[in-house]
């Protein structure tokens, strides 16, 4: 067994790429539905990264936490809202190039100079997704009366962004190995 799993690791990295391609194309898939815009917005609408891309900004009055809607609730006026905010055409345009990403991550196995930005691409975008820990106050829990709030008490939200600490890894190793492949067809 463990001679086995000594020789796999080349085997082992294209199964990490698969993966990471599977969690890129079906995230970046939802980014097409309005359910899936709607819930990124506090996230896109608090980043440094990414607020400029929207039409409204999380400090105005009539922001994103007034038009929120809750995962499959239909609100016509908050969806005209997220209209005009750019919420929708935005999540489709980072949906595409999540979806891009994951594409190059599984074309990497075959050219490892696609492997190498297709690793620096996923660590990339995994570090801009860590940075919501600190610009969205959405990823603690609130302080609604009770002892435990705050850091280090992750929301719901805060739960699915500090999973992104396995997607930077794996961009990292990615690259690592796709860097290791045109070395080795160099010499």
């Amino acid at each position: 067994m463990i001679e086995f799993l000594a020789h796999s690791q080349k085997n082992f990295i294209h199964i990490l790429r698969i993966s990471v391609f599977i969690v890129m194309a079906w995230i970046g898939g939802l980014k097409a539905f309005h359910y899936e815009a709607e819930g990124i917005i506090p996230f896109v609408a608090n980043s440094p990264f990414m607020s400029f891309f929207l039409n409204k900004k999380a400090s105005d009055t009539d922001s994103y936490k007034v038009h929120k809607n809750k995962e499959g609730e239909v609100i016509p006026n908050n969806i005209k809202w997220h209209e005009a905010n750019g919420t929708y055409v935005f999540s489709y345009a980072l949906g595409s190039f999540i979806v891009g990403i994951g594409i190059l991550v599984i074309l990497g196995i075959f050219y490892p100079k696609i492997g190498l930005l297709s690793g620096i691409l996923t660590a990339g975008m995994s570090f801009v997704t860590l940075s919501f820990l600190i610009t969205t106050s959405e990823a603690w829990v609130p302080d609604l009366g009770g002892t435990e709030h705050g850091f280090p008490y992750l929301s719901g939200a805060g739960r699915l962004v500090i999973k992104d600490i396995i997607m930077f890894g794996a961009g990292l190793v990615i690259a690592s190995d796709s860097a290791k492949s045109i070395l080795n067809k160099a010499s």
